[in-house]
């Protein structure tokens, strides 16, 4: 096999693993359904207790602006967010992440992730205690709050007392980027002990705008038992009903994923949890995390905590908090299979971007690296290739003399081998060290929120959108966006082309059909990478554009590779 066949029979072969894994494991390995959680309390099993839900409904909606007034709020401003916390059911409901706009015009406002209920695409987070033997606060409690402003520096407490003989309080930090601190405290002045669970919920409306597909998981995740869970969608709650899907676990998280986007509920890590998903039937989906029943004695108070993640998958801020102690936090980014090989090829790609400054010059310079990096091999490959294609007269002979013999032709074959000093798997070698490059740069290049909005030259502005430059509409001129694989760039055009000239470049293939074969497979990859991300585009031109500069290079150094095979 040739270098460059090599190559592009990598591409194909990663694009099949990328895309039919998750057509295979979703048909013939389905995930198991948890049955719902139930806890011993007493000697008796008794249901865990549901999380109040929100009273809104999905199908109202009102303008943002109004309902916002209609409840006292406490401002949050950071370095990172800013919005506000309801004191009518101490709801996290309304945040923009200050540091991530909607488009890439100059006026575009902050991405939105929280909206309160009611509103379009109404998404929050609460938290309360949950039981049966006193008045608890709900959605329509009203909390007093001990400040006007949540800050780094200033937490704020909320208080709220029933009139029966229980106080409560939640007391919210925020740190410098999206994680914040809910302690949550019962005190009992009343005269018998009271038994409470407390809980946190996120709760949204709708599913996500970012579809969950082989490649990438969108919608409910989270982290049980140390395993990160990616098999629960929105579709499985819809049929689940209002029993939804349940886990038991110490420690981890739970929440809701876009591609780029994050909340998670991240309870006690030391104490078993019940947590899960469900959905209403309206639109409307949940997740939540209740912690162990606890028992306050008359006149003592008790205190439980938990965390709240709401904010961007930025690749640094997660493994930040998987080091603090959130579990496998990372994972909230569907890196699959290469996780261990894609995070390092993420980390030089930042680390070119921030000393370049460019986000597509430090794409092309990630290529030249990984390139440098393959060339041994390709130098290997190709002095294989040479003493193969040497051998291939000697080959035929001897399949000719034995083809009636299949044992013996196999010993001559090797003989022949270790004879020559050749081997005839070191051609197909660069495949598998290919693949797995492939599908690292394939994720790294397709999910990081770094390279969302980062313009690179030219016409294009937006290396995590498709190429917008495209003939098919004559450029802009006709006012129509080809879809999907119908949208040919010039990027995506660039590269039809370039991996063209590298068949070219070969000797011309002695079968037939696999002459056939790399004819198309080209203008096949140009399809199928049209609508993907301008930025892998980009990467896979440049990587075309050094593989055809290092194929000139080595077969001068390995002269007669073009030859016509003498017989």
């Amino acid at each position: 096999m040739e270098n460059s066949r090599n190559f592009i029979l990598a591409i194909a072969l990663s694009a099949l693993v990328i895309i039919g894994w998750g057509f295979l494991s979703k048909r013939y390995l389905p995930p198991v359904a948890n049955p719902p959680a139930t806890e011993i309390v007493k000697g008796k099993q008794v249901a865990l207790p549901k999380p109040e839900a929100a009273q809104d409904s999905a199908n109202t909606i009102r303008d943002r602006a109004i309902v916002l007034r209609e409840s006292p709020r406490i401002a949050i401003a950071t370095p990172r967010i800013a919005g506000s916390i309801a004191l009518k059911g101490a709801r996290i409901d309304d945040l923009v992440l200050l540091g991530h706009r909607e488009t890439i015009t100059k006026d575009s406002p902050p991405v939105r992730l929280l909206s309160p209920g009611g509103t379009q695409d109404a998404y929050f987070a609460g938290f309360g205690w949950s039981g049966d033997n006193a008045a608890l606060p709900n959605g329509d409690t009203v909390w007093t709050a001990d400040g006007t402003t949540l800050t780094p520096a200033k937490p704020v407490t909320l208080s709220w007392d029933n009139g029966k003989g229980q106080r409560f309080q939640l007391k919210f930090a925020v740190d410098q980027n999206y994680m914040f601190t809910v302690t949550q405290t019962v005190t009992n002045t009343g005269p018998a002990p009271l038994t409470l669970r407390p809980y946190g919920l996120i709760s949204r409306v709708g599913i996500s705008k970012d579809p969950s597909s082989w490649t990438m998981h969108t919608g409910p995740i989270g982290t049980f038992n140390g395993a990160t869970n990616y098999s629960v969608g929105f579709k499985d709650l819809d049929s689940a009903g209002a029993a939804g899907q349940r886990f038991q676990t110490t420690g981890g998280w739970i929440g809701f994923g876009d591609k780029y986007w994050q909340t998670a509920i991240i309870p006690a890590q030391n104490v078993s949890a019940d947590a899960g998903f469900r959905a209403d039937g309206s639109g409307r989906y949940q997740a939540d995390a209740a912690a162990p029943t606890i028992t306050i004695a008359a006149g003592k108070s008790q205190t439980t905590e938990q965390r709240f993640f709401a904010g961007a998958k930025e690749v640094r801020v997660l493994d930040a908090y998987q080091d603090a102690g959130v579990p496998q936090f990372d994972r909230a980014i569907d890196w699959g299979w290469f996780v261990w090989f894609e995070k390092p090829i993420f980390y030089l790609l930042d680390w070119l971007f921030v000393h370049i400054g460019n986000f597509g010059v430090a794409i092309i310079c990630l290529t030249i690296i990984i390139r440098a990096i393959l060339f041994p091999v390709a130098q290997k490959q190709f002095a294989s290739m040479g003493k193969m294609r040497v051998l291939q007269p000697k080959m035929k002979a001897l399949q000719d003399r034995y083809k009636d013999d299949k044992p013996r032709l196999q010993q001559e074959m090797m003989a022949l081998y270790k004879s020559e000093k050749a081997n005839p798997m070191a051609g197909c070698l660069p495949i598998f060290i290919q693949m797995p490059i492939f599908i690292a740069l394939y994720k790294v290049l397709a999910l990081s929120i770094e390279m969302r909005h980062q313009p690179f030259a030219l016409w294009i502005k937006d290396l995590s959108a498709p190429d917008p430059l495209t003939p098919i509409n004559l450029f802009g001129y006709l006012p129509f966006q080809p879809p999907g694989m119908l949208h040919l760039g010039m990027l995506a055009i660039l590269l039809g082309i370039t991996m063209w000239a590298q068949m070219k470049l070969n000797p011309v293939a002695g079968d037939p059909a696999q002459q056939q074969v790399m004819a198309i497979m080209p203008w096949m990859m140009m399809l199928f990478f049209a609508p993907l991300a301008a930025g892998l585009q980009l990467y896979y031109v440049a990587n075309n554009l050094l593989t055809l500069g290092q194929q000139r290079i080595l077969y001068a150094r390995t002269p007669g590779m073009k030859d016509p095979v003498k017989p």
